[in-house]
């Protein structure tokens, strides 16, 4: 009995140890879910054109503000100065010297600049105040014409290349700084060779740009091209 009692026994531990073990339950996979930054390299150049074009259309209102009162300053001294008649010679020659201006203007680039429109309004009123024998009053108008095409002139005098594929002129000089050290180059991209080499703080004068490049001049009137975030307004 006792015998047959330890075979069963045997028999039952053999075949729990023969039986295969269940599985066990795989832990679950961790997510990690990952943040991928995507850029559009399109995207950015038309922000950073965007960005640019605000800085243009800021320095404009300036100027033009500026532009503005002095003109009327101008006016004031004008009108202290009535009993000095300017002659009718004075003011057809300088209304002949506004006239040559404005078509050199259109003459010198693809599309008007921006100036030439401020001109042209400068001289049909000058002649206007012609015909009417005002010619103190031509005069002035004439004058303020040459005025606004010598800054055109000016803003061009960096320009000594031509212009580049692509380049566009501010409304007007910009005054900017730079915000880090940074190399202005030949051209406008980073095939072009470094021509100097800019310091944080340092006083430009943006004329132009193509993409996300600016063309400037620094005080001591070297010339080139910089990237557009290394600039900011002063």
């Amino acid at each position: 009995m006792v015998r047959s009692c330890f075979v069963f026994l045997a028999f039952v531990a053999l075949t729990t140890a023969c039986s295969p073990a269940k599985p066990g339950q795989a832990p679950s996979p961790k997510v990690v879910h990952d943040t991928v930054t995507v850029r559009d390299p399109e995207l950015d150049k038309r922000v950073s054109r965007l960005e640019l074009q605000l800085l243009a259309r800021d320095a404009q209102i300036e100027d033009l503000q500026t532009r503005l009162e002095d003109t009327q300053a101008e006016v004031v001294r004008a009108m202290a100065k009535l009993q000095s008649v300017a002659s009718r010679a004075q003011a057809a020659s300088a209304m002949a010297e506004a006239e040559v201006a404005l078509q050199t203007m259109k003459a010198g680039a693809s599309t008007d600049p921006p100036e030439a429109a401020q001109v042209a309004k400068f001289v049909q009123r000058s002649a206007t105040e012609f015909d009417k024998a005002n010619y103190g009053g031509a005069l002035y108008l004439a004058n303020q014409a040459k005025t606004v095409a010598l800054g055109y002139r000016g803003r061009l005098g960096v320009n000594t290349e031509g212009a580049r594929s692509g380049e566009t002129l501010f409304a007007v000089p910009i005054k900017l700084k730079t915000t880090s050290r940074g190399n202005v180059r030949a051209g406008p991209g980073t095939n072009f060779a470094v021509s100097f080499l800019a310091e944080p703080g340092s006083s430009i004068i943006g004329y132009s740009y193509a993409d996300e490049w600016v063309r400037i001049s620094d005080d001591t009137g070297r010339t080139g091209w910089i990237h557009q975030t290394l600039v900011s307004r002063p």
